[in-house]
C-alpha cells in the first residue's frame, strides 16, 4: 500500500482512503496498482467487515492522471490485465465484504466507475459524477459504465451520461437513483459510518453470499440463479452465523456473528 492511498480499520469498518488531494485524486499506473491490491487486502482482512471508499476532503477521484498517462505508448495504455482477471478491473466488485463509497467531490473516468463498482453510495452536495471517456476517444475504462451503470439507473439515463459525458450533479444523482443519500460534506463521514455500522448488524457469512447471487443474478438465468441460490442457503444453515442468529433471537440478545 502506497503513501497515496491509505488503509485504517476501526471496529470492524475499513476505510480506503484517495489521498492525493494536489491532483483531485487522479489515478497513475503505480497508484492504480496500490488501489487493486489494497481493495483485495481488505476482501481479506478478517477484522474488517464492511469497506468504505472514500478521498480527501473536497475531492474523490479525477480519473486517470493524463501527464502520467502520455508516458505510456498508446497501445499499452489502459489495459491493466486479461478479461478473465475480473479483480484488476472491477476490484470493488470482487471484494467480498459490503462496500460503501462516500464521494465528496469530483469522481470522473475512472473515478466515477469506482463509485459504479461499489455497493452502495452516499454524496456530499458538492459531488458530481462524470463518464467523460468520450471526451478522450475511449470506452468506459473499467467497463463497469457500460455493464454495471445501466443496470443500477437504467440505459435511457446511462446512455445519456456515457454519450454525452457530461456531469451528474448530487441531486440529480440522488433522483435518478444512484446515491443512496446527499448531505452536507462535513456530514459525509458520519454518514457513511453510520450506514456502515447498519450493516455490521448482519452475517457476514450471509452478506458475502448475497453479494455474490445480486451480482451473478444480473447476468444470469434464473434457473443458473436458483441452482446458485439453494447451494448458498445449504452453506448458511451449516454455518457458526446461522446458529448464532438463531441463537440470539430465541435468547432475546444482540447476535455476535464471527462471519463463519
Amino acid at each position: 500500500m502506497g503513501t497515496n492511498i491509505r488503509y485504517e480499520v476501526a471496529d470492524r469498518v475499513a476505510t480506503i482512503t484517495i489521498d492525493r488531494p494536489e491532483r483531485k485524486g487522479a489515478m497513475t499506473y503505480a497508484i492504480l496498482g496500490d488501489f487493486i491490491e489494497t481493495v483485495g487486502h481488505a476482501s481479506t482482512d478478517p477484522d474488517a467487515h464492511v469497506v468504505i471508499l472514500t478521498g480527501t476532503p473536497g475531492s474523490f477521484c479525477a480519473g486517470t492522471d493524463l501527464s502520467d498517462l502520455a508516458t505510456v505508448p498508446g497501445e499499452q495504455r489502459g489495459l491493466r490485465g486479461t478479461a478473465d482477471q475480473g479483480h484488476r478491473w472491477w476490484p470493488l466488485l470482487a471484494c467480498s465484504k459490503p462496500t460503501i463509497c462516500a464521494i465528496d467531490g469530483a469522481a470522473v473516468g475512472m473515478g466515477a466507475e469506482f463509485t459504479s463498482q461499489c455497493d452502495l453510495r452516499l454524496a456530499s452536495t458538492r459531488a458530481r459524477f462524470a463518464w467523460n471517456f468520450v471526451h478522450r476517444g475511449l470506452v468506459p475504462d473499467t467497463g463497469a459504465g457500460t455493464w454495471l451503470l445501466p443496470r443500477l439507473i437504467g440505459v435511457q439515463h446511462a446512455f445519456r451520461l456515457l454519450y454525452s459525458g457530461e456531469f451528474l450533479p448530487a441531486d440529480e444523482a440522488k433522483a435518478i437513483g444512484y446515491v443512496l443519500d446527499v448531505v452536507e460534506p462535513d456530514r459525509l463521514a458520519d454518514a457513511a459510518q453510520d450506514l456502515a455500522r447498519r450493516l455490521l448488524a448482519g452475517s457476514p457469512f450471509s452478506q458475502t453470499r448475497i453479494k455474490t447471487l445480486v451480482y451473478q443474478a444480473l447476468a444470469g438465468e434464473v434457473s443458473d440463479h436458483l441452482g446458485r441460490h439453494t447451494n448458498a442457503m445449504a452453506e448458511c444453515f451449516r454455518s457458526d452465523d446461522h446458529r448464532e442468529g438463531v441463537a440470539s433471537f430465541l435468547e432475546r440478545r444482540p447476535a455476535n456473528f464471527t462471519g463463519r
